[in-house]
């Protein structure tokens, strides 16, 4: 399956996770081969600011959003043995509700408690693009 960007700006891509566990769960990848956080450039953390803005402004009026986890961890990479870790963002849309999306039910058990890395809901490419393409309607 080939997984395009549904959000591209000159620094970084937008990726729709394949688990949506939690429904709109994205990758947020750096394009330069940026190793760590302090290594970004000031035009990159701009950028990624518009990001940020634009994603929880986009789901809170696509599926009504309630809050956001982000995190930055990188701790896969360095299980291998040569490293080679690239900057990248988890973005987590949370909700104090069920979310009803092409007649499946998004229930995040979890709401207002730390995200739980192992659920999974790993969905096809047809429902990837159904959610994408609700989305880009708010983008």
């Amino acid at each position: 399956m080939e997984i395009k960007p549904y959000l591209e700006t000159k620094y970084w891509d937008v990726i729709l996770h394949e688990n949506q566990a939690y429904l709109g769960y994205s990758i947020i990848a750096l394009k330069s081969k940026t190793k760590s956080m302090s290594e970004i450039t000031t035009e990159e953390w701009l950028d990624f600011h518009n990001i940020v803005k634009t994603l929880e402004s986009t789901y809170k009026k696509c599926f009504n959003a309630t809050m956001f986890n982000w995190t930055c961890l990188m701790n896969n990479y360095y299980k291998k043995k040569s490293p080679a870790p690239l900057v990248h963002w988890h973005f987590r849309p949370r909700y104090n509700h069920e979310v009803d999306f092409n007649n499946e039910k998004y229930t995040d058990s979890e709401f207002a408690h730390h995200y739980n890395k192992s659920r999974e809901n790993i969905v096809d490419e047809k429902t990837l693009k159904l959610i994408t393409d609700q989305v880009k309607k708010f983008l």
